[in-house]
């Protein structure tokens, strides 16, 4: 695996290979590549924004040329109108936009670390106009919307619609329990990502962390996952008792359903065992 230096020494390249093209304007670093260099290991990948010339925008999303011209690319797609993420044949991992010198004004991102600009291009250019920040949902809200996805994916799971109920239970419950846990415990420890609520949550609420292996059981779980989550929330906020007692009762059955099924299976598979020998 690539290590922090490499990683940084990459952006170095390139910043160099763009210094010689006169229609480039800037590369801005971000995240753990970019103002946050203390949180970078081997696991990380750059993050960055190219600003070109308008007329050079179009060429540099188009193809990988001016990055082979630093390091052999393996892999490649563009995975926005704007960027592309990229494999570089020695490991390293790059997710990149590039934009003409007017248009960060109106895209919300979190400050960077400029690596390299034009000397006739103001600094200011590169702060963000439109600050990216987590959303904001009342408490109430959140609540109501991680109690009725439970209800909701335990009646799918009851009409055998297991992978749809997972999705509503391990995930979107789960992701509201995450906003949850920010809302009540503060920033946590550690920086936070305006995009992703979930990055480095071990490690900024550790306390929620250790609960979210009940919450999430897996794709047979479903039930025994819906409870755990449900027991945490009387825990931390105020749930709705016939909200709760509704769930609770679905979750009973579908927990004996559950261990039925198993119990079933084992029987099945001690039975081949028996006739087998």
């Amino acid at each position: 695996m690539p290590s922090p230096a490499q990683l940084l020494a990459r952006l170095d390249a390139l910043a160099l290979s763009l210094r010689a093209d006169p229609e480039a304007v800037a590369l801005l670093a971000l995240g753990s590549v970019g103002l946050e260099t203390a949180r970078l290991d081997a696991h990380s990948d750059l993050d960055f924004f190219v600003v070109v010339d308008r007329s050079a925008k179009t060429r540099y999303l188009a193809g990988t040329e001016w990055l082979e011209r630093v390091h052999p690319v393996v892999f490649s797609f563009a995975n926005t109108h704007d960027g592309r993420k990229v494999l570089f044949e020695d490991g390293i991992f790059a997710e990149y936009a590039v934009f003409g010198p007017g248009e960060l004004q109106g895209v919300p991102f979190t400050p960077g670390r400029l690596v390299w600009k034009r000397e006739d291009v103001p600094d200011e250019l590169f702060v963000p106009a439109v600050q990216a920040a987590p959303k904001a949902s009342a408490l109430d809200w959140l609540v109501g919307e991680a109690l009725t996805n439970i209800f909701v994916g335990l009646h799918r799971e009851a009409r055998g619609e297991v992978l749809v109920a997972a999705r509503f239970i391990q995930s979107y419950a789960v992701d509201r329990v995450l906003d949850i846990a920010a809302l009540q415990f503060g920033p946590g420890t550690g920086p936070g990502d305006a995009f992703s609520p979930e990055r480095r949550f071990e490690q900024r609420f550790p306390s929620v962390a250790v609960a979210l292996p009940s919450m999430m059981q897996g794709y047979e779980g479903n039930g025994a996952s819906a409870r755990c989550i449900l027991e945490w929330l009387e825990d931390h906020v105020q749930v709705h008792p016939r909200l709760a007692y509704e769930i609770r009762s679905l979750c009973a059955e579908l927990i004996r359903h559950e261990q039925s099924s198993t119990q079933a299976a084992l029987s099945v598979t001690k039975a081949q065992g028996g006739l087998g020998g």
